[in-house]
């Protein structure tokens, strides 16, 4: 049986007349009373019990009734899943997002109104340090990331970076500390002799770079007491004392206790987060995940400015060696 005899069935059994099934199909009864009598040659039993003064359905008759609709359904609601597939309105769309960027409401409202447009779309969210997101889109493990890429990684030929959203860089220091006495912006040449809690180098997430940066345009090296892996824990370290860290701004909304946090003096104290893609020519479903950030972003985005890594390397090589030197 295809899906055109069911459907005939299913009109016979449901007017339990040939003439109105075939008004209905809008065919003419001789080739629907074939289709039927196909039907019950291939299932080996009759369908239907005629007479000349009514049709009516038997057991088996019945019993397919009951299967036949269920099995139409079925089809045609995947022939319509497909369909929306297709023009990019159904689907699984691979989302990989570090630390911080649940912390953005944009974020949030991000997720909100796609799959409002798209209810049947399918998002699969995954936790992803940075240069693991660069990987898992380099193998197609994901479809974008979300993070903040250090310019090294900014250089990948074959990633498209879509700015999306910035934040100041602060100073977080322990509550206690000589410099949480004060609201006001610091400078970064009155750090020197601090002891910093970092970022491993190796996490690829921008902020041992971003520090790396600001203290070389104060004209210092960082004295790094400690470094970790998340941002969060980073956070913890200063908490306990162990030392100062520069972070995005947003984790204030942490509230960590004993943790005070400062503006920092340095226009270029700011960091971006930025959706990661492969640049190709993206399916209908990417791409409209693509559009709407485009659109609830649109004229609020602008593009910073890259450092490149090769200035980065050289600038941080130049004042570890200076380092030394002292």
């Amino acid at each position: 049986m295809d899906y055109r005899q069911l459907r005939y069935f299913i009109a016979v059994a449901e007017e339990l007349s040939f003439s109105r099934a075939a008004r209905r199909l809008n065919i003419s009864q001789p080739p629907l009373s074939v289709q039927i009598k196909a039907i019950e040659t291939e299932l080996g039993t009759s369908l239907f019990s005629r007479n000349r003064r009514k049709v009516e359905l038997t057991p088996a008759g019945e019993l397919l009734l009951e299967n036949a609709r269920r099995a139409v359904k079925q089809l045609e609601h995947t022939t319509d899943v497909v369909r929306r597939a297709g023009r990019g309105e159904a689907g699984t769309i691979r989302l990989a997002f570090t630390g911080s960027v649940p912390m953005r409401e944009p974020f949030a409202q991000l997720l909100r109104v796609f799959r409002k447009r798209y209810p049947d779309v399918r998002i699969e969210l995954q936790h992803m340090a940075t240069g693991r997101q660069f990987t898992a889109l380099a193998n197609d493990q994901i479809d974008f990331g979300i993070l903040r890429p250090p310019s090294a990684l900014q250089q990948n030929r074959n990633i498209e970076l879509i700015p999306l959203w910035h934040d100041r860089l602060r100073l977080f220091v322990p509550a206690g500390h000589p410099l949480a006495n004060s609201h006001a912006p610091i400078a970064m040449a009155e750090l020197l002799d601090q002891p910093f809690v970092g970022v491993e180098p190796l996490v690829n997430c921008g902020m041992h770079e971003h520090l790396m940066t600001l203290c070389g345009s104060a004209g210092f090296t960082p004295r790094i007491e400690q470094e970790a892996r998340e941002l969060s824990t980073v956070l913890g370290l200063v908490s306990a004392g162990i030392g100062i860290a520069v972070l995005p701004e947003c984790y204030t909304c942490i509230a960590m206790p004993g943790v005070f946090s400062r503006p920092i003096a340095a226009p270029e104290a700011e960091s971006w987060l930025m959706m990661a893609l492969r640049l190709r020519t993206l399916p209908p479903l990417l791409q409209r995940f693509v559009d709407v950030v485009r659109e609830l972003n649109g004229a609020e985005i602008a593009a910073p400015e890259l450092v490149p890594a090769k200035a980065v390397k050289e600038s941080v090589t130049a004042l570890s060696r200076a380092a030394k030197a002292r």
